[in-house]
């Protein structure tokens, strides 16, 4: 099963504070929007997104259709058919994608400990 381009969204409490103690650690703004109150981040291959306000929990991101510059890719396998086979496998799914849509949609699913995992295609 391939995911797609992976990152970790960490929630934060204040996002220019965080974005300033990670670039100290090398990392650079790749995209996002500050003002509403997140960013994407970057180190070689390493992103991380900074997330004020949205999120409850960290978690581990993948884009399908996506590498790890946010370029599109193909061929990828739809999040919709990634959401079918986990669903096959017993996943516990907290959001789920509309299977009867195509292109941008995206899932949620808990790992064993409650960590959750967002599948986010944006293309």
């Amino acid at each position: 099963m391939q995911l797609g381009a992976f990152s970790v969204s960490l929630t934060v409490k204040d996002v220019a504070a965080s974005a300033a103690f990670y670039e100290k650690l090398g990392f650079t703004r790749f995209g996002g929007d500050i003002t509403q109150n997140w960013l994407i981040l970057k180190n070689g291959e390493a992103v991380i997104g900074l997330f004020q306000g949205m999120f409850e929990k960290n978690m581990l991101t993948f884009n399908p259709g996506w590498n790890q510059d946010a370029e599109a890719v193909e061929p990828f396998t739809d999040v919709r058919e990634l959401q079918r086979q986990l669903k096959a496998s017993g996943a516990e799914f907290v959001a789920e994608a509309d299977e009867g849509t195509a292109g941008p949609a995206s899932f949620i699913v808990l790992d064993p400990d409650g960590n959750p995992v967002l599948v986010d295609q944006h293309v």
